[in-house]
C-alpha cells in the first residue's frame, strides 16, 4: 500500500512539474539569449509586409482594407498581378512589383485561403521523407508550386532585372503557404542563378512571415544567408513540426492538436530530433518580435532578436491563446511596424547620448589641455576616440558558426561552407572577362521556350544502382559513354 501511494505521488509530482513548465513556458523564452537585430537589417519587414497585404485588395487605386497609413506603394509599379483563376490551383495568387526608389524586384505571394480546395491540395501533397532535395528533404507541394512559378515567372523576372540595370536586388515574400513557396524558390533560383541573368547571391532576399517548415536543418542553415524568417511571439507554425498537412486538416480543432504535440514532443531527446534528416524546420535565420512578457499584462514596446540557431530552433509549441492570432499578417505588420519605430527610437536616443558624451569630452580635453599648459607640462594626454556602434560579429559570420554548429552536432548532410554551382562560377568568371565591345558576352543557352525548371531539379540528383537518390558530388564518378 505504501509503495503505491509513493508511485503515485511521484507521478503526481512529475506530471505537476512538467504541467507548471509548459503553461510557464512562453515564446521570448526562444530567444532570450539572441542579440537585438539592427534597423537597418530589418528595415523591409514591414514594407514586404504591405506587399502582402496588397494581394489580398482587387483594386490598389481604391483599396478596401488598408492598413495603418495605407499600402504606401506606386500603383503604376504594379507589373503583375495573379489570382487563382490564374494559377488554377498551382500556387496561392501573387503579385510582381518594381520598387524603382529602393532598386528592388519584389514578388510577393500570399497565405492560405480556407476557402480554397487547391490550397489544400498543396499542403496534402507530401509525406515524411518524400522529397529529397539538394542534400536535404523539402515538402513536395510546396516544391511542385515553387517549381511552376518560376516556369511561369522567371523570363519575366530576368528580363526585369536586365532593363533595370542589372542593379536592383530580387526579392522573394510570402506568408505562411506562401513563405513555405518563396522559401524554396530562393535556393532553386541560388542553385541557378545563371538561369536569371547570373543576378549575385548577394542580390538574392527572401523573407518568409509566420514561415511554414518546409526544409530540413542543413537547408535552414545552409541558406541563412539568403532567407530571413520572421516570427511574431507565440505563433504555432514554425514551432510544430506536425506536418502541414494534419495541422490544416485540423484547423478547427487546432488548441487540441497543440496539446497533443506539445504532450508527445516532450518524450522525443533532443539529439533524435536533430539527427532525423527528413524532420523538417523553418528556414533560414530566424527575427523573433517579442512584445509580451510572462505574468505581465498588455502587449509591450516590441523589440526584434535575431540568430541563426541550430538546437533549440523553436521546439517548442507555447500554451497561449495568442498561438493562432500571432500567425495573422495583419499582426505581424502592425508589431513589425512599432519594432522598426522603438528600434530607430533607441538608436536616435544612443547617438544623441554619445553626441552628449563626446561634447563633454571635449570640453574636459580642453580644460586638461589649459591645465597642462599652465603647468608647462611636456605631456599632453589625448582621450580614446569614440568607437562606433558594432554588433559582436557580422551577418557573415554569424552563418559560418552556424555551419560550423551543424557538422559539429553531426546533423546528417551539414557542410562547413556554401559551395557555388558549376554553372554560376562559370558565369561570373565569363562575366569578369573584358569586353571589348567587338562582341557580346555569350548568354547561357536556353530553349526558345525558356528555362525548365523542373529539369534544374531533377539534375541536382543521380540515381544510384539501388534507385536511391543521391546528390551528384556523392555519387562515384562513372564512365563517359
Amino acid at each position: 500500500m505504501s509503495l503505491s501511494c509513493g508511485v503515485e505521488c511521484v507521478l503526481l509530482l512529475g506530471c505537476s512539474r512538467w504541467a507548471w513548465r509548459r503553461c510557464t513556458y512562453v515564446g521570448s523564452n526562444d530567444s532570450e539569449t539572441w542579440p537585438l537585430a539592427t534597423p537597418d537589417e530589418f528595415e523591409p519587414v514591414p514594407r514586404v509586409c504591405r506587399l502582402i497585404l496588397a494581394v489580398y485588395e482587387p483594386d490598389l487605386r481604391n483599396p478596401q482594407f488598408p492598413p495603418d497609413g495605407g499600402y504606401r506603394l506606386n500603383p503604376d509599379w504594379v507589373l503583375k498581378r495573379v489570382t487563382y483563376e490564374d494559377t488554377l490551383g498551382r500556387s496561392p495568387p501573387y503579385l510582381i512589383y518594381a520598387d524603382h526608389d529602393r532598386k528592388e524586384i519584389v514578388m510577393a505571394i500570399r497565405g492560405l485561403n480556407l476557402a480554397k480546395e487547391s490550397d489544400y491540395k498543396l499542403l496534402l501533397d507530401n509525406r515524411l521523407g518524400m522529397q529529397m532535395f539538394d542534400g536535404g528533404y523539402v515538402h513536395h507541394g510546396l516544391l511542385k508550386s515553387a517549381v511552376w512559378l518560376l516556369n511561369m515567372e522567371s523570363e519575366m523576372l530576368k528580363r526585369i532585372w536586365e532593363e533595370t540595370g542589372r542593379e536592383y536586388q530580387m526579392i522573394f515574400v510570402g506568408h505562411s503557404l506562401g513563405s513555405g513557396v518563396a522559401a524554396l524558390m530562393t535556393v532553386l533560383v541560388v542553385n541557378h542563378r545563371d538561369r536569371l541573368g547570373g543576378i549575385p547571391r548577394s542580390k538574392l532576399r527572401c523573407y518568409a512571415l509566420a514561415p511554414a517548415r518546409c526544409m530540413s536543418l542543413n537547408l535552414a542553415v545552409k541558406y541563412a544567408d539568403v532567407i530571413h524568417s520572421i516570427v511574431l511571439q507565440d505563433d504555432f507554425l514554425p514551432r510544430t513540426a506536425t506536418p502541414l498537412e494534419d495541422i490544416f486538416k485540423s484547423i478547427f480543432c487546432l488548441p487540441c492538436l497543440l496539446f497533443l504535440v506539445c504532450l508527445r514532443d516532450t518524450f522525443i531527446p533532443e539529439g533524435r530530433k536533430l539527427k532525423d534528416p527528413r524532420r523538417l524546420y523553418a528556414p533560414g535565420r530566424m527575427y523573433h518580435i517579442v512584445e509580451r512578457k510572462f505574468c505581465r499584462c498588455g502587449r509591450f514596446p516590441p523589440e526584434v532578436r535575431t540568430a541563426i540557431p541550430v538546437d533549440g530552433r523553436f521546439e517548442h509549441i507555447v500554451l497561449s491563446c495568442n498561438a493562432t492570432s500571432d500567425h495573422g499578417i495583419i499582426w505581424i505588420e502592425k508589431e513589425a511596424e512599432k519594432a522598426l519605430e522603438a528600434s530607430v527610437l533607441c538608436l536616435g536616443l544612443t547617438f544623441k547620448l554619445l553626441s552628449c558624451i563626446m561634447d563633454y569630452q571635449q570640453w574636459l580635453t580642453c580644460w586638461f589641455l589649459q591645465i597642462m599648459r599652465e603647468n608647462k607640462s611636456e605631456t599632453i594626454t589625448v582621450p580614446p576616440k569614440i568607437q562606433r556602434l558594432e554588433r559582436l560579429q557580422t551577418i557573415e559570420d554569424e552563418h559560418k558558426d552556424a555551419l560550423g554548429r551543424a557538422v559539429s552536432l553531426n546533423i546528417p548532410h551539414a557542410v562547413s561552407t556554401v559551395e557555388e554551382p558549376t554553372e554560376n562560377k562559370e558565369m561570373e568568371a565569363e562575366a569578369a572577362k573584358p569586353n571589348n565591345g567587338d562582341s557580346p558576352k555569350a548568354e547561357p543557352e536556353l530553349s526558345s521556350r525558356g528555362t525548365n525548371w523542373d529539369e534544374l531539379v531533377e539534375k541536382l540528383f543521380k540515381r544510384s544502382e539501388s534507385g536511391k537518390l543521391m546528390l551528384k558530388k556523392e555519387s562515384k564518378p562513372t564512365q563517359t559513354q
